[in-house]
């Protein structure tokens, strides 16, 4: 079995003694209220703010990495959340390459609320990895009272405008998955026709399932036309029922990220 437990993926990296440094010393959150929009939905934000030279993960953080886990339990008023993740970059560290977040991270949250009329209580504990050349696990707790229209927030504009690409603004010209079954579970390549980007390209391959790990891809590209492919284990080590319009595909280089949602047949 190739998985491997969330604190020893963290400690794939030296992490760090007891009583070197806190969280405190290395990371601060907030919750950013934003505004109420004309559906009834509010745009709020978690806003991170880490220590020079720190970061934190992506929601599919590579093989050295841990996403972020997110409660909602105590909130009110809350039907559902989105997050809408801004684009990503790819760290190389001792030959393990992660993705995440450095400096500042401001996370938009759209809040689908049960009734737009009432105000929206939302309370999430957030627990998280944070590393420099050391590592640590962080948790934070958020509280706030999200009601009438608000205010139009920068940060948050900022941060929904550097969200990834659709297919289409990439100018994609299409994609293609064959899946292969292996002992203990799937390989995936994708044949993605895509215009190049800037520098080097990683191609993340997301299942759309809880519990999946999912290797680096190995990539190559030919002109317009880039390969990429991935094995993906869950956790009864054998193969699986992959539902191909939850698979996402995001593919990051120096200048852009690129989603794109669905991974149909050749």
């Amino acid at each position: 079995m190739r998985q491997i437990a969330p604190l020893a993926l963290l400690c794939l990296l030296p992490c760090l003694p007891a009583a070197a440094q806190s969280q405190d010393d290395v990371l601060t959150g907030a919750l950013r209220s934003g505004w109420q929009a004309a559906d009834g939905s509010h745009m709020a934000a978690l806003h991170l703010v880490m220590a020079q030279g720190w970061k934190t993960y992506w929601r599919s953080p590579g093989d050295a990495g841990i996403p972020p886990s997110f409660d909602w339990t105590g909130s009110e008023n809350v039907r559902s959340v989105r997050f809408h993740w801004p684009r990503p970059e790819v760290f190389s560290l001792n030959g393990l390459n992660t993705i995440g977040y450095k400096g500042d991270l401001v996370l938009p949250i759209e809040v689908i609320p049960a009734d737009p009329s009432l105000p929206v209580r939302l309370r999430a504990a957030v627990d998280l990895g944070v590393c420099s050349d050391i590592c640590l696990p962080a948790s934070l707790a958020f509280d706030g009272v999200l009601s009438g229209p608000g205010a139009p927030d920068p940060l948050i504009h900022a941060a929904l405008a550097d969200q990834p690409l659709t297919g289409r603004e990439a100018g994609l010209g299409g994609i293609g998955c064959r899946i292969d079954p292996i002992k203990d579970g799937l390989r995936v390549t994708g044949t993605i026709d895509l215009p190049r980007g800037n520098g080097a390209e990683t191609v993340v391959f997301e299942p759309g399932l809880s519990g999946v790990w999912v290797s680096e891809s190995a990539v190559q590209r030919d002109g317009n036309t880039l390969v990429a492919t991935a094995e993906m284990v869950p956790p009864q080590g054998k193969p699986f029922a992959l539902d191909r319009s939850m698979v996402v595909v995001t593919v990051i280089s120096d200048d852009r990220a690129v989603e794109i949602r669905g991974c149909p047949a050749p």
